[in-house]
């Protein structure tokens, strides 16, 4: 059976941040951290070795597949930050072409640090992926 690598732990979330080696990526972290608790509603969790996570869902694929999986995150990689949103999500968009300036993957949005974005269209797209899962899943925790 699929066992996720992915899975909310009891890992330190301020510790991690400490452990990020560039100063400005982890000065950005703490920055993230207070703006998706504030906006999410939900404090932050470590979610397997690098992502900060905020709320969880569980979800059920066609093929039976399941588990559990943040509702928003981020994690402050060395190359980028990446910011976890909803999958699926086409609603996007709109808020993407005035977020600033990032890259963009299947759930991911990628951005080199906090001053290349409108931080109010960040609590929009935090908020519009909360409002997306919980709509698909409604079962939240």
């Amino acid at each position: 059976m699929y066992e996720p690598k992915t899975k909310e732990n009891d890992r330190d979330v301020i510790e991690f941040i400490e452990s990020v080696e560039h100063p400005k990526k982890r000065h950005d972290a703490y920055q993230l951290v207070e703006l998706f608790e504030q906006t999410s509603g939900y404090p932050p969790k470590m979610w397997g070795p690098s992502i900060i996570g905020f709320g969880s869902y569980h979800y059920v694929y066609k093929t039976g597949h399941e588990g559990d999986a943040p509702l928003v995150g981020f994690s402050p990689r060395k190359a980028k930050i990446s910011l976890y949103f909803a999958t699926g999500d086409e609603n996007r968009g709109p808020l993407l072409e005035k977020f600033g300036k990032h890259t963009t993957g299947k759930s991911c949005v990628y951005i080199n640090k906090i001053e290349d974005i409108d931080l109010d269209i960040l609590q929009q797209l935090i908020k519009q992926s909360i409002e997306f899962l919980q709509d698909l899943y409604p079962e939240q925790k």
